[in-house]
């Protein structure tokens, strides 16, 4: 399993490409997360696209909180296996903002 959430994110950082013209720049805890996250997909670019997605579909405590995943998949593994509504609602917000980071991103 948390070789699966690493791939997870590590997907959402290779299938974005390098983004593309027109697609909107953003910084935040997500972009600084990517970019710390040590992974070669990595780049300025593609780190503030991946930010501008979590800007539309997260919320600033859930981007905190996705931050965490770049650099710790197994804390990504332990939210995704959570019981309870709240734990369940996050997961269904996080892989909206994963889809919606791979649709911007793509080159």
């Amino acid at each position: 399993m948390r070789f699966s959430l690493a791939i997870l994110a590590i997907a959402v950082l290779s299938s974005c490409g390098g983004g593309r013209p027109g697609t909107p720049s953003a910084t935040g805890e997500i972009s600084q997360a990517c970019m710390a996250g040590g992974r070669s997909a990595a780049n300025r670019q593609l780190c503030s696209c991946v930010q501008a997605a979590a800007n539309q579909t997260l919320s600033t405590r859930e981007q905190s909180r996705a931050a965490e995943f770049f650099g710790d998949p197994d804390k990504a593994q332990d939210t995704r296996t959570a019981d309870g509504p709240s734990a369940e609602a996050f997961w269904a917000r996080y892989r909206n903002f994963v889809t919606t980071a791979e649709a911007m991103c793509r080159s």
